[in-house]
């Protein structure tokens, strides 16, 4: 049996990932800005004044969404990484993440909008360092792999990491900005084939005749 003294804390815990969630299946379907803590405790079932036995603010909510957000993603990517077909060859790795980043945002597309409402404000925030703190360490595994790309001779000769890096990140984006505006962000998958093969192409050393 699990203590007394140990319940309370697992059921907050419980508590804040529903919360969280419920925050990500609003804003998939709403602007981030318009939910409120009453929309959040109506889909969770509790009262607003539980939502904040649960997170000081509705920043803290927020702030959680992106520590998730940032948490599952990566482990994703890296996962993708690992277990690609040819996990030695690092560019069929960086397709294995290209792919599983939009999976991703297949699967929540309420994370995009969460991302895009914060960087929309100038000054500077909380959410916005961690945002900034996602796209580094996304950034970082996406040039490890370049970089192995680049020691096995797969690149083309002077290929700027940093710019394929922001390139790839890029294009998803890109193509997040088409489903959004056409409402249909499952139609990423089928496009992002064409975009990486044109993206890899890019990339590639020319074989020599």
């Amino acid at each position: 049996m699990i203590p007394l003294s140990k319940r309370p804390k697992q059921a907050t815990a419980v508590r804040q990932a529903s919360l969280v969630e419920a925050a990500l299946q609003l804003a998939a379907l709403r602007s981030p800005a318009d939910i409120t803590t009453a929309d959040l405790a109506q889909a969770v079932g509790i009262t607003q004044g539980a939502v904040f036995r649960h997170f000081a603010s509705k920043e803290a909510i927020w702030l959680a969404v992106l520590d998730w957000t940032a948490d599952t993603l990566i482990a994703r990517l890296q996962a993708a990484a690992q277990a690609c077909p040819t996990p030695t060859d690092p560019l069929a790795a960086l397709q294995a993440v290209f792919t599983a980043h939009v999976d991703f945002v297949v699967a929540y597309p309420g994370v995009p909008r969460v991302i895009f409402q914060e960087l929309q404000h100038a000054q500077d925030t909380a959410l916005k360092s961690r945002v900034r703190s996602l796209m580094q360490q996304y950034r970082t595994l996406v040039l490890g792999l370049l970089q192995r790309a680049q020691v096995q001779r797969l690149l083309a000769p002077g290929t700027d990491l940093q710019a394929a890096a922001v390139l790839l990140l890029g294009s998803v984006q890109g193509l997040l900005m088409q489903a959004l505006i056409s409402g249909q962000v499952e139609g990423m998958v089928p496009q992002a084939r064409g975009v990486f093969a044109i993206y890899l192409r890019g990339l590639r050393a020319k074989e020599t005749p």
